[in-house]
């Protein structure tokens, strides 16, 4: 039987949003309460499992749970259609993050693209990738997953401190559960910390290849040879589907666009991954971090392998990411950080680039919540 729960808005005296874009200077410095929000024009369908739903309506949560996989279902005037479960029982819980920054003090600062406004946490608050994590924390922690995997830019500024601030929060929080790569912020100074990737994880129903796609103190990725080679020797061998995960997404070889200086993966690079993804029919999806966003895309030479970007934790949609492991697939999940004072937040920072970040970062649900399938 289906079981609706909702959970209050932020904190009381929280500010009205307004829908559209922001119009008018951004004031760097600034707190949030010196900018007018933007919020979702209508309730958003944020996530869909094989038995649970959950419906936001700016920073009010619905959660509709106990439901039946693959079937459609109507509640409060939104509609959703439930995932199909993979057949056979489910066996392992994965899950990750990204992009969680410890040691950002403003977001919504882009080279090139001054729109603003520029958020802070306001005066008395605790920083807000502090905020952001510990309510992915919790509700990881309600999940206890088999493995979490932080798949890169675990710090902002590549120091030892913000490093030993990334390893008290989840280390103290998952323990040996814990698998983490560096992301380009990571490697931004020439520390070395999280580099010990490629790693290889194997769990009930599926094996994780994790890879370090990092070019140190470049924004820039990569997959250096040797990765390829081992990635290519565990695709033969492996005797269940392989998830991999790094930092960068591919460059796309439909692109019209070839660049060394790609924002992911460089061409060449991404060309040889997806060859070996192509010829080893164990390894089912790549997932991402790097750009902010969820989206997925699929490329001519590996089917319906999906090509995963994954949003991250510390602003809108302030998000991590579930799998769910049977013994005929995988789905991903995809969570919206639900604790009042994350959503407080991340509901903020849907002001950021002029109102524009929640087209380029939230993508559909369909590039959110998605079966991952054998080959």
């Amino acid at each position: 039987m289906a079981q609706a729960r909702g959970r209050a808005p932020g904190a009381e005296g929280e500010q009205l949003a307004v829908v559209g874009p922001v119009v008018g200077p951004a004031h760097r410095g600034l707190g949030a309460t010196a900018t007018m929000a933007v919020a979702a024009p209508v309730p958003e369908v944020t996530t869909v499992a094989d038995d649970s739903a959950v419906v936001f309506d700016g920073a009010d949560a619905r959660h509709y749970d106990g439901l039946e996989p693959d079937r459609e279902y109507e509640f409060d005037g939104v509609s959703f259609r439930t995932l199909r479960r993979p057949p056979g029982k489910r066996v392992a819980t994965i899950a990750t993050v990204n992009d969680v920054h410890f040691g950002e003090i403003e977001c919504g600062v882009l080279e090139g693209l001054e729109l603003g406004p520029i958020l802070q946490s306001e005066s008395g608050e605790p920083p807000y990738p502090e905020t952001m994590n510990r309510g992915a924390i919790a509700e990881i922690r309600t999940l206890a997953p088999d493995v979490v995997v932080a798949k890169g830019d675990l710090t902002t500024h590549g120091t030892a401190e913000e490093y030993k601030a990334f390893l008290d929060a989840y280390e103290t929080a998952f323990g040996d559960r814990l698998y983490h790569v560096r992301g380009n912020h990571d490697a931004s100074t020439g520390e070395t910390f999280a580099s010990d990737a490629p790693l290889e994880v194997e769990l009930p129903g599926v094996r994780l290849a994790i890879l370090d796609t990092v070019i140190p103190e470049h924004h820039t990725g990569q997959v250096s040879a040797a990765q390829l080679e081992w990635l290519d020797e565990l695709g033969a061998r492996a005797d269940r589907p392989v998830l991999v995960f790094g930092h960068h997404h591919a460059w796309s070889p439909e692109s019209k666009k070839r660049e060394e200086t790609y924002f992911g993966i460089n061409p060449d690079d991404s060309e040889k991954l997806i060859d070996i993804v192509a010829r080893r029919p164990a390894l089912v999806g790549y997932f991402a971090g790097h750009t902010h966003r969820n989206r997925v895309r699929r490329f001519p030479s590996t089917g319906e392998v999906p090509w995963v970007e994954v949003a991250c934790v510390k602003d809108f949609p302030g998000a991590w990411a579930e799998y769910r492991v049977f013994e005929g697939g995988v789905l991903q999940i995809h969570h919206r950080i639900s604790r009042p004072d994350a959503l407080a937040w991340s509901e903020r920072t849907r002001a950021m680039f002029g109102g524009m970040y929640p087209g380029y970062a939230f993508g559909d649900l369909t590039d959110r919540c998605f079966a991952v399938l054998p080959r």
